[in-house]
């Protein structure tokens, strides 16, 4: 396969000697369907050949790992030089392992390079994981076992509990909202992402283009404005689900050499969100009607 030559940025995923970009794919867009194997296959392909070396997914995102799984399948040497990751939402023990079993398979890979507790919500889900049998203890043995590498935990509905999975399980890592609407209401940007950093653990920016909801060219807000606008926040990486290999392009040239943005840029960006950011904070759910 030939890649391009023009390099994205790239820094160490903390706690490793891997370098990965500053960018990656997510699981969303094209790879979170059934029954598209060939479109998916154009966007990974799109992905390897642009040097982006960050591959996001979950048990529970539809047929995104038999997709990923049938192109490592034929590119064995690309697998090994990417990281790869996945999710469980299961909270027991032996669910997760379960789950564990069925990415590897799907992927077609003998490791994780992160593993994910996914989507936590509440306080049930935080003690549900915690208590003896709960997933937890199947993230603990399955890097101890080498299964994976790393782990780490995901949430993007109630930042305080998002902070406190942080702060109380011995993860690598954690996947949070990061874009102007999070600027705004605070939560992710302010109490996780602090929490992240006092740990020292790798910090992945999602719902970076809200779903692409924020996209707005007339008013000047473009993907690659908003993916610069993730990776100003003090990130280890931003990763964005693509349904073509266009929107595939456009995520590499945001990682490629970008200069910062000013305080004075961040601002102009974030006014036109001001006045609807909750309602634009939908992966948010029910969290706002909280007493």
């Amino acid at each position: 396969m030939m890649r391009t030559n023009i390099v994205i940025d790239q820094g160490l995923f903390p706690g490793s000697n891997k370098q990965i970009t500053r960018v990656g794919l997510g699981g969303e867009g094209i790879l979170r369907t059934t029954g598209k194997p060939e479109q998916a296959r154009a966007v990974i392909t799109e992905a390897v050949l642009q040097g982006i070396t960050y591959y996001d997914s979950a048990r529970g995102y539809m047929d995104s790992e038999i997709y990923y799984g049938k192109f490592w399948q034929d590119h064995q040497k690309e697998r090994e030089s990417i990281f790869h990751t996945s999710k469980s939402a299961d909270r027991t023990r032996h669910g997760a392992l379960a789950e564990l079993r069925q990415t590897l398979d799907r992927l077609n890979t003998s490791y994780l390079d992160l593993w994910q507790i996914h989507d936590i919500r509440d306080q049930k889900d935080l003690d549900l994981i915690s208590e003896k049998g709960g997933a937890l203890e199947a993230f603990l043995e399955a890097k101890d076992l080498g299964l994976v590498r790393h782990i780490g935990v995901t949430g993007h509905h109630d930042p305080q509990i998002l902070t406190q999975a942080v702060e109380m399980w011995p993860v690598d890592a954690v996947l949070m909202p990061v874009n102007p609407v999070e600027e705004i209401i605070g939560g992710f940007l302010t109490h996780t992402l602090e929490a992240a950093r006092k740990k020292g653990i790798a910090v992945i920016g999602m719902k970076v283009l809200g779903g692409k909801h924020y996209i707005a060219k007339d008013a000047g807000i473009t993907a690659d404005l908003l993916i610069r606008f993730a990776l100003s926040c003090d990130i280890t990486l931003a990763i964005a689900g693509c349904s073509t290999p266009d929107e595939v392009r456009e995520l590499a040239n945001a990682g490629r050499h970008q200069v910062p943005l000013t305080s004075a840029e961040r601002k102009e960006i974030v006014k036109p969100f001001i006045p609807v950011a909750e309602r634009l904070a939908f992966y948010r759910g029910s969290v706002f009607k909280k007493p």
